[in-house]
């Protein structure tokens, strides 16, 4: 079975190491030590630990858009390029820059400026983009 550095474990979690270390030291997520010293997490406990905190990551006070996109990069605008019909609109959702090309008028609509939260939705080859 493979293990996962506390580093590892946080790239796929996309949380900081620090953050993946105060939850293991918490006992939330089980730990073990290599030959080396090194403290692994296996790979079933993190699939396992992943799931809990999806579940647990919304609280019900948060209502949930209703879509069928998947792929959701919570993140903020960074930028919005307007020409005369199409946009252009950044943005950084954790270590990744995600880029839509849209309609100046759904910009409008949605009301999106630069430094506020919104959410990139991939779907095939398309980006969506949901005011947060």
């Amino acid at each position: 079975m493979q293990s996962y550095t506390i580093g590892q474990a946080a790239r796929l979690l996309g949380v900081s190491p620090d953050t993946a270390r105060r939850w293991a030291d918490a006992g939330r997520v089980a730990t073990h030590r290599d030959d080396s010293g090194r403290r692994l997490i296996d790979g079933r406990d993190l699939a396992a630990f992943s799931v809990e905190l999806a579940k647990t990551a919304a609280t019900p006070d948060e209502e949930a858009p209703y879509t069928s996109a998947r792929n959701a990069f919570p993140g903020i605008v960074t930028a919005i390029k307007l020409g005369d019909v199409a946009a252009q609109v950044e943005i950084q959702a954790g270590p990744h820059r995600l880029v839509s090309l849209l309609t100046r008028e759904a910009v409008e609509e949605l009301g999106l400026e630069v430094g506020m939260e919104a959410t990139a939705r991939v779907k095939s080859t398309n980006v969506h983009i949901d005011r947060a």
